[in-house]
This record gives structure tokens, sequence and C-alpha cells, in this order.
């Protein structure tokens, strides 16, 4: 039996800066809060804590003074960062750079809506960590959408910034462009402003996933069941080939039936750590060799 892990997998850029801040912290400092978890992932979300990382929410940040919190790669509202220098709070910022040019973006944009009576529009997961960074900066005023069918929130006679969370699917944004934009041109309305702020690294994460999966018998694909984007990439490659499984760590191996594959591929979501790939790597490895 042959187990390659996709090269392509394992931590994005942000995830990754953001990881790597938290453990100079911890080990500066041994205590560390992180406002929400760091990544959707368990197995590191545990390594992380054992080394003094604590994980908070919105609440108990409010009664927190004196410390120091981290801000994931996600980023967060104008609100955190006013309560955070109210109680005296020190902020180790890892906002992915990709979000943080987004947010000023919407920023820029929704003083301009402001002038020409206009709204922002955000196509995303309501209630999802970076989307509710994006509303904060419209004062929480943004409209946010996550599929064609909602739509009629919008008001087609006004003018339409229109922004994506970075995770999304590029398909899935272009036609709803597609759609809006016709809906605009029924109401003779022109001020139709769309912006792709995909991560151009998730626009091909699809692609490279479909073509690793097609050359393997089977992929494990690793991922927490929290995480959107390993959701997301998991159903889409399911639909492509029904020998994916989805995995959160080794208990969930069925070696049995893995007997039956020659070439076993890995993969995994933007928040999957390498290590605990090539953990499920060694592991399928020793046990294949023991039956």
């Amino acid at each position: 039996m042959e187990i390659e892990i996709e090269k392509q997998a394992g931590f994005c850029f942000g995830v990754t800066s953001a990881i790597k801040l938290s453990e100079n912290c911890l080990k500066e400092f041994g205590e560390l809060y992180c406002l929400g978890e760091l990544v959707h992932n368990s197995m590191e979300i545990n390594r992380l804590e054992q080394l003094g990382l604590k994980i908070i929410d919105v609440n108990d940040l409010q009664n927190l003074h004196n410390c120091r919190v981290m801000i994931r790669a996600h980023g967060e509202p104008p609100s955190t960062y006013a309560l955070a220098k109210r109680n005296n709070i020190e902020i180790f910022d890892a906002t992915c750079p990709i979000v943080l040019k987004l947010q000023k973006d919407v920023k820029k944009a929704y003083e301009q809506c402001a002038m020409n009576d206009g709204q922002i529009v955000i196509f995303g997961k309501k209630g999802h960590a970076e989307v509710i960074g994006l509303e904060g900066q419209t004062d929480n005023t943004a409209i946010v959408i996550s599929k064609q069918e909602e739509i009629d929130k919008i008001d087609f006679s006004k003018a339409v910034y229109l922004f994506s969370q970075t995770t999304k699917n590029k398909e899935e944004f272009e036609e709803l462009v597609q759609v809006i934009g016709k809906r605009m041109k029924e109401n003779n309305n022109e001020k139709f402003f769309p912006v792709n702020s995909i991560c151009k690294r998730m626009a091909s994460r699809t692609t490279t996933l479909l073509s690793f999966a097609d050359s393997v018998d089977a992929l494990l694909f690793v991922s927490g069941r929290h995480s959107s984007n390993g959701n997301y990439l998991f159903d889409f490659c399911k639909q492509h080939k029904k020998e994916t499984y989805f995995i959160t760590e080794k208990g969930d191996i069925d070696v049995e039936e893995l007997k039956q594959y020659n070439r076993i591929g890995i993969s995994g979501a933007t928040s999957t750590p390498m290590w605990l790939m090539q953990e499920i790597r060694d592991y399928v490895l020793e046990k294949i060799k023991n039956i």
C-alpha cells in the first residue's frame, strides 16, 4: 500500500502566521487568551491549550483586564479593539492580511454608501467570525446572504457594493454576481459594484484537491467538524469521488475498509495541521503492516 499526503494540503498562510505568533507569545509569557478558536481543529487546539492558550468569547473579554489577548486570522470588528483598549488589554493581532485588506475595502465602500444611498452586501455565512468582523466595518448594517435565494433582502433601486467572505466558493460568487446584475438591469440601475474578495489560494483549492483525488484509489480528508472550509471541501470532493472519507483523528479510521485500496491519499482543510496528517499516515501504515 502507498500513502501520499497532498502537497497543497495544510495550513494556509494566515493560519500559519497565527499559530506561529501564538507559540511565540506562549513561549515568552506562558499564558495567552484567544478570542475564539485559533483554528477550527480540535487536535491543534488541544496542543496549543497544553502550551497555555485559553479560548474565550466576547462575553469573557468584557470581564478581562490587564492581560494579553490574540485576535485570530478571521479578524474582529472595531468594537472588539475598542473594548480591549478600555480594559487595558494588550492585543496580539493575527488577522490574515487578506482579511485585513477586505475589512478596509468594506469600510471604504460603506463610507461611500453614505454619500450615494447605497448598501453593502456580503456573500458569506451569517455568524461566521470573518463575516462578523466585516459587518462591524459597516456599523452592522451590511446585508449578509449565503445563497441566491436570499437576494430579495437587497434593495435593487439603490447602489449595491458586493463583497465575499474570503473562503467562499468562486463559482457560486460569480453566479451570484450574474443574478444580482440581472436584477439591477431590470431596475434600470447601473450602480452595481461587485468585488471578488475570495482568497486566491481558496479559489484554486477545489481544482488541486480533485486532481489529487483522481490520482489515488481512496482519499482520507482530515478536518475539524466545525470547519466551514473543511466541510465544504469534503462535500465537494465526495461528490466527485465516492471513496472519500471524513477523518478528524486516528479513531475515525476503519483500517479493515482501507485494505482494499492500493493507493491512499491524505488531504485536509486549510485549518488542518500537517503534523496531524502525517500522524494519520503513519498510523494507517503501521496498522496495515500488522494485519
